[in-house]
């Protein structure tokens, strides 16, 4: 599924994936993947993400059925 909520969380914050990557300590892929739902993150980069976006891990993370996450089909 895309993360839609993260990369929107992203550009609210004026970050790019490179330097969102640098502050958490993983790549620009790795951000990318996270966001095109390619890749599942640990808890512990989900909680550095978070942090760094101001953020919570239900404002990223948790899935509903009003969210802006889409299933990949």
């Amino acid at each position: 599924m895309k993360n839609l909520k993260l990369k929107f969380a992203r550009m609210e914050k004026d970050i790019s994936q490179t330097d969102l990557a640098k502050r958490v300590g993983v790549t620009r892929q790795t951000i990318g993947m996270v966001e095109s739902g390619d890749y599942n993150p640990t808890l512990k980069l989900c909680i550095q993400i978070c942090k760094e976006l101001d953020k919570t891990l239900n404002d990223l993370f948790w899935e509903d059925d009003n969210d802006e996450m889409v299933s990949k089909k």
